[in-house]
């Protein structure tokens, strides 16, 4: 039981970052269509796993980290970018993050952080 508490933790924090994304999203955000089409984004960074595991890992686990979405969140208070992009971005990390999908290590694709996919 305690060894499944972290993990549940960070599902259920996944899933808080998701709901309080879409609901800012849906006060400051640029509408819905962009939220579709946006939403799958990071996952563009599949396609360095073409160049090996190790690639892979790490353009993955830049674009899933939510350092990108915070470093975007202070340009768009700043005005310099649309509010909506990081939200987006943030709900993706949210959503994988509930759904269990973590980090990637540079072992194989299926080696995150939270378990083994």
């Amino acid at each position: 039981m305690a060894a499944s508490l972290p993990r549940a933790l960070l599902h259920l924090e996944g899933a808080l970052v998701l709901a309080a994304s879409v609901a800012v999203y849906a006060r400051f955000g640029m509408g819905w269509g962009w939220f579709a089409a946006l939403i799958l984004a990071p996952d563009v960074t599949f396609l360095a796993y073409l160049a090996g595991p190790r690639v892979g890992a790490y353009a993955y686990d830049a674009a899933h980290t939510y350092l990108g979405p915070a470093i975007l969140c202070a340009l768009a208070l700043a005005g310099a970018l649309p509010a909506g992009i990081p939200l987006v971005w943030a709900a993706h990390l949210g959503a994988d993050r509930m759904l269990g999908f973590g980090l990637k290590y540079p072992t194989a694709f299926k080696d995150t952080h939270l378990q083994r996919v």
